[in-house]
């Protein structure tokens, strides 16, 4: 895979990759399953408000009348 990165990112990711004693490669990376983990716990939190509105819609109901 290549990637293109904007200047500006490439110095930050330097910088940084030099501080953490680590490439940019690796900082991208990590940065990529970040966003993954991101993803994947926000579908989970749908998926589970979801369920809970689906199967719980009366019971929700009757607190909101409570």
């Amino acid at each position: 895979m290549n990637l293109s990165v904007p200047d500006e990112l490439d110095r930050r990711l330097e910088k940084l990759a030099a501080e953490e004693h680590t490439s940019k490669s690796a900082l991208l990376l990590q940065g990529a399953e970040l966003v993954l983990q991101r993803h994947a716990r926000r579908r989970e939190i749908t998926e589970g408000l979801d369920f809970v509105m689906s199967h719980d819609a009366e019971l929700l109901t009757r607190l909101e009348d409570a």
